[in-house]
């Protein structure tokens, strides 16, 4: 097993059980102590959970202020019809922007079918899925690859950013609310998404239901930024109401 799946496996199980003990998981994983140390010690680094002596926890949260420690096959269902309303905004020749979400990256699994388009993205996985197509062209932003991740963040690729010009920016975010806005856990990532949102026409933010009226660390997008918000129908109708400035669309 990759170090990536273990730890997938780790947030799996802390999920289920709600705590985890070292010593135990190493019996049942088969992996040393050591190693599963060091796994939680990302994920901790990661915002996932929070390690205790011998173990660790989910991490402490309420709903207005958060960490996620969902990863990519939470919610699959629900940001895979994201994906399908997203990409009937794409066409043909378009130049678009893709953060590296896992709902960004159900979109980039749809746009591989298109032809003739430019995508941005700092996701090895979505330019990885979309280079199987050679008429579309992929651009991966440069710069520091996140620990156990495979999301590039930092300012790195500001130069190559500045010189874009998108229609579209596709993302995501760890929570949304009307007074923060788009908002992230990691600061890195959040200046990042800042720079693709000022180098493209259009904002629009792809938000299953669990990330609405919710806040994390950093802003990203403010909510005034926001041009088009898709979500889906288990979004809480009076928190959709208040969104009176943005076009929302409810993907089915």
């Amino acid at each position: 097993m990759f170090p990536p799946q273990r730890r997938d496996l780790l947030l799996k199980i802390l999920n289920d059980r709600k705590q985890i003990s070292v010593k135990s998981l190493a019996e049942e994983l088969e992996v040393s102590e050591g190693t599963l140390r060091t796994d939680l010690k990302i994920l901790e680094d990661e915002g996932s959970l929070e390690r205790t002596h011998g173990g660790a926890v989910l991490p402490r949260s309420n709903s207005h202020e958060f960490r996620y420690f969902s990863r990519s096959d939470l919610n699959r269902e629900e940001k895979s019809r994201i994906a399908i309303a997203a990409a009937g905004l794409v066409r043909k020749g378009q130049c678009i922007i893709l953060d590296a979400g896992s709902t960004a990256l159900e979109l980039a699994k749809l746009l591989v079918d298109f032809d003739y388009l430019t995508v941005v993205t700092n996701g090895l996985e979505s330019a990885m899925e979309l280079n199987r197509n050679p008429r579309v062209n992929v651009i991966l932003v440069g710069g520091v690859l996140r620990p156990s991740s495979r999301t590039v963040e930092g300012l790195l690729g500001k130069s190559i950013l500045s010189d874009i010009h998108a229609d579209f920016f596709f993302t995501s975010a760890e929570g949304f609310s009307l007074e923060a806005g788009l908002t992230d856990f990691s600061t890195h990532e959040s200046e990042l998404k800042k720079l693709m949102a000022e180098n493209a026409l259009k904002v629009v933010a792809l938000l299953d239901h669990t990330k609405l009226n919710r806040r994390s660390i950093a802003t990203s997008v403010k909510a005034e930024d926001i041009d088009i918000l898709i979500t889906e129908a288990r979004a809480d109708p009076d928190f959709m109401n208040r969104l009176t400035k943005i076009n929302v669309m409810v993907a089915e």
